[in-house]
């Protein structure tokens, strides 16, 4: 369908927005076989959803005219799951309904209830909101659905996911019977399905986009990291790309709120997002990010619903996502319309078994990277203070070239551009080194395989274990194969808990139940006061919760056994 086959207010609204043509999504909502019948769309996110379902219920709303009739009740509810995805809809409709004289309502949690009635008794085409504040408005009776004409559930697995299904359930049952009943859903879980067989009447099911396309536009990558580096993985990564703006996820808002304030005090411009954050919070952190005081987003999963931020070309998955559809979700605040964006997920070792098996089920190939590295960062640097250097170079006034002719008559050529170049890297945060960078080399990992109790420290090279004086002091971890002990993050653990560096870390023996580690003999005291220091202050972390002690000894090495004693006289009878 093209843009001129639509009706003419909405044609204008749309050309006057400067669409060349129609998304797949707006195309496939209003095609012949599509108008008048129920709608259970799958889109991926940035796709032009709020436009289509717009477009989807204009034949219910003009009823063949160019305008819309006086405002009454509604004729339209469209329902969200969050207040900024709310808000951004009704801010869509609003452009587009605006030839045809469209007044757009909105009711959403966060402001002020008093005005929300005034406005509903005044009379509105549509009405925007989310489930809960629509449920108290419908209760209190200020919200009148009887001569609704189409109901639009935007992110529907979404508010199945927050629990809202109780509230969309009375919201449908008041609609009127009558109506059209539009779900939008970047996945299709279960729930949807059973909710479309509930509400909907002989519903056409649109898939505009498979797993695949949906992350066509967005370049993931997966770095590993020792559990202990995740946060430097996390600055390096960002010094790395110095993305515009970017979206970091965290699980909790516990962990949103020591991240940022670790950012910050890095130097990083960046605001936070969650559950704790009032709407007013949420203006202000949203509203520094389009003036790009602020570069850095960190926030929850349900914070971040309906976030469309200009220049978002990177999203980092800080903690991983828990199923292929929060992976999409997350990564869909990228890559929006036709745009281009990186996805980067931090896979601590014991999980990367898990992250390739749900990256499998979303479709997803990703390119698995080290951390960028200081070298790494440094030269990404150099090309970026060039080309920054370059670009400035043609915007010079004449004041500028003043200025610049009486520094050099001051200062020599050189001198001039080192002082440029470091009054540049002095605003940059400084990048971080990992405890562990990575896996060793196969020939400094022979000894630290899981169950090889044949290596000792000595196999490491000079100085790298504990041939400094003697056998070292060995103890022991109550984890084990069964926990997926690993020295990838074994080690970093040592460092940490320990106060030791990687060369003073001999053989690690990893059993079934329990893992063996060998310090360095001028070290262990020091290793072993690291230890009883951290028990006073334990926290609640699953590593605070491993148990380090002396292990009284070396492993054994486990008992030979002979030939089993050769059998006398026949076989027993076979019973």
């Amino acid at each position: 369908m093209t843009i001129e086959s639509l009706p003419a207010p909405l044609a204008q609204a749309i050309a006057a927005r400067g669409y060349e043509e129609l998304t797949p999504v707006q195309s496939a909502v209003i095609a012949p076989e599509a108008r008048g019948r129920d709608l259970l769309v799958s889109a991926q996110t940035g796709s032009g959803k709020t436009v289509a379902f717009g477009l989807a219920m204009a034949d219910e709303l003009l009823a063949g005219g160019e305008t819309l009739p006086h405002a009454g009740r509604p004729l339209a509810l469209v329902v969200a799951p969050t207040r900024e995805l709310a808000l951004q809809v009704a801010k869509e409709l609003t452009w587009l309904y605006g030839p045809a004289r469209g007044r757009i309502a909105t009711c959403v949690g966060g402001m002020n209830q008093q005005v929300e009635r005034r406005t509903l008794a005044a009379g509105a085409h549509i009405v925007v909101g989310t489930p809960g504040r629509l449920r108290d408005h419908l209760e209190r009776g200020a919200l009148l659905l009887d001569q609704v004409r189409a109901v639009v559930l935007d992110e529907a697995d979404e508010m199945l996911d927050m629990g809202f299904r109780d509230d969309l359930e009375e919201i449908l049952d008041a609609a009127a019977p009558t109506r059209r009943t539009l779900l939008f859903s970047a996945t299709m879980p279960k729930g949807i399905a059973e909710l479309a067989r509930d509400y909907q009447k002989d519903a056409l099911r649109l898939a505009t986009a498979g797993r695949a396309a949906a992350h066509a536009d967005i370049a993931y990558q997966c770095v590993t990291v020792a559990p202990a580096d995740i946060e430097s993985a996390v600055v390096n990564l960002l010094r790395f790309h110095e993305a515009p703006t970017a979206l970091l996820f965290c699980a909790t808002r516990d962990n949103v709120r020591r991240l940022h304030a670790s950012l910050v005090e890095r130097g990083f411009a960046a605001v936070a997002l969650s559950g704790e954050h009032s709407q007013s919070e949420r203006n202000q952190a949203l509203q520094a990010l389009r003036d790009r005081r602020a570069r850095l987003c960190v926030a929850t999963d349900v914070a971040a619903r309906g976030i469309d931020l200009p220049g978002l070309n990177l999203v980092i998955h800080v903690e991983l996502p828990r199923d292929p559809e929060t992976l999409q979700h997350r990564s869909g605040r990228t890559g929006r319309a036709g745009a281009k964006g990186t996805a980067v997920l931090i896979v601590p070792y014991p999980a990367r078994r898990r992250v390739e098996r749900m990256l499998s089920g979303a479709g997803v190939k990703p390119e698995w990277t080290p951390v960028p590295s200081l070298e790494a960062i440094a030269k990404q640097d150099r090309t970026r203070l060039l080309e920054s250097i370059g670009e400035g170079i043609g915007a010079l006034d004449d004041e500028d070239k003043r200025l610049g002719e009486e520094l050099l008559t001051r200062h020599g050529v050189d001198e001039i551009a080192s002082a440029l170049v470091r009054m540049h890297r002095a605003r940059l945060p400084q990048a971080e080194e990992l405890v562990d960078a990575g896996p060793a080399p196969r020939t400094e990992r022979r000894d630290a395989r899981p169950g090889n109790d044949t290596g000792n420290a000595r196999d490491r090279g000079p100085d790298q274990g504990p041939d400094r004086g003697g056998e070292g002091v060995w103890f022991r971890l109550d984890v084990g194969r069964r926990d997926s002990a690993d020295p990838r993050w074994i080690i970093p653990l040592l460092c940490r808990r320990g106060g030791v560096t990687k060369p003073d870390i001999g053989a690690i023996r990893i059993f079934p139940n329990e893992t063996l580690v060998e310090i360095a003999p001028d070290m262990a005291e020091r290793f072993m006061v690291a230890l009883k220091r951290h028990a006073t202050r334990k926290g609640n972390s699953a590593e605070d919760q491993i148990a380090i002690i002396p292990a009284g000894g070396p492993p054994r090495a486990p008992e030979r056994r002979g030939p089993p004693p050769a059998r006398r006289g026949p076989p027993p009878p076979r019973r």
